[in-house]
């Protein structure tokens, strides 16, 4: 399981962990992987601290960071972050944040002390993704760069090729993957509608095949519903130089998913998550409760574009981890149709050494069954 792109980063399997929670992006970086660290969420001074950390625990491995400046959004041209989280907040109507507030005091989530209050508009512009990205830069174990939401602005592209790193993108459709390849991207991380976080509608075994043949040789990681090392070899066998991950990381022994969240996701199968804009403004796939179905009744506010949708969320968001027991129903727990292949905690470790076993066991017994009579 070893292709160009783990040569050029230094890896030993073409394994991509996408994850929040540093310890992880450690233990997938140091089990041959590579570990990427979400910085949405993260202020640039809190990105300096994990990095750091970081730093000091992947020994001599690379790992990367996921930033989020999307193509599309709210406010966009405004590069004062003051002033555009002014603008966006006048932005939001009342109505949307009585909403949001009754429907957690109706669940029984305490409102938040005003030191604990955060805007919603974290790293999902411009202006603030672009001071993520410095912090990234500045630390020589970060090898790649990703944009989860569009093409990079071309200045980022040249900023992040010129310091001798990756720079790569997430694509929902041919169109964006294309899009990505003519600005000159290094990689894509082509997601099937089954990924979670906000994938395109297009399923995975259609839409890899499709964008691997249109952006060739531009090397293309699979996301979207990888659980299993027989999964990695059908991407492989596609085209994949490797996959992309993120819901098969949510319930390892290292991540710091709240005890809330962790029961909810061992418990999910794999029908239990929605495609819904009820938490970021896009559509963004996660596990349904209360709080989906509430922005999904056609008496109810409609979600509002990103990020004003997030500045409405985001009480419930902090709740999630704050308040685990009462938001159990109005959590934000997104993650991929995969989720129902989480049934046990396991340790990184484990799971990175079973998805390389699972995958030998495949291409194995594909040779065994499938041979060709000449």
């Amino acid at each position: 399981m070893h292709t160009e792109i783990c040569d050029r980063l230094g890896i030993e399997f073409p394994i991509f962990a996408f994850t929040h929670c540093r310890d992880v992006v450690a233990a997938v970086s140091n089990a041959g992987g590579i570990g990427v660290l979400g910085a949405i969420g993260f202020s640039p001074e809190e990105l300096e601290i994990e990095l750091a950390w970081l730093d000091e625990h992947v020994g001599d491995n690379p790992y990367g960071v996921d930033i989020v400046i999307p193509g599309k959004y709210e406010g966009m041209g405004e590069m004062d972050p003051v002033k555009l989280e002014a603008q966006l907040q006048s932005m939001v109507p009342d109505d949307h944040r009585r909403f949001a507030r009754r429907l957690l005091a109706e669940h029984g989530v305490p409102e938040p002390a005003e030191d604990q209050r955060r805007s919603g508009m974290m790293g999902w512009t411009e202006a603030t993704g672009k001071p993520l990205l410095a912090a990234a830069l500045r630390h020589d174990k970060v090898k790649l760069i990703a944009n989860a939401l569009g093409t990079p602005p071309a200045d980022v592209i040249a900023e992040v090729q010129a310091s001798g790193r990756m720079i790569g993108a997430l694509a929902g459709s041919v169109k964006h993957a294309l899009a990505h390849k003519a600005a000159g991207l290094d990689f894509i991380v082509c997601q099937g509608t089954e990924g979670g976080g906000h994938p395109g509608d297009v399923g995975s075994l259609v839409l890899w095949p499709e964008v691997i043949d249109a952006v060739d040789p531009l090397p293309v990681l699979a996301a979207g519903g990888v659980g299993s090392g027989r999964q990695i070899a059908a991407a492989l066998a596609m085209g994949a130089q490797g996959v992309w991950g993120g819901t098969l990381w949510l319930t390892v022994e290292e991540a710091n998913t709240s005890p809330g969240q962790m029961k909810a996701y061992l418990a999910a199968t794999s029908r239990d998550t929605v495609r819904s804009k009820s938490f970021t403004g896009k559509p963004c796939r996660m596990l349904k409760n209360d709080w989906t179905d509430a922005w999904d009744r056609p008496d109810t506010p409609e979600p509002l574009p990103m990020p004003l949708q997030m500045m409405v969320a985001i009480e419930a968001v902090g709740a999630t981890h704050r308040f685990p027991e009462e938001a159990k129903d109005v959590a934000f727990n997104p993650c991929g149709q995969v989720i129902g292949r989480a049934t046990r905690v396991r340790k990184t470790r484990d799971v990175i050494f079973d998805l390389v076993e699972e995958y030998a066991e495949a291409v194995d017994r594909l040779s065994q069954t499938a041979r060709v009579e000449v």
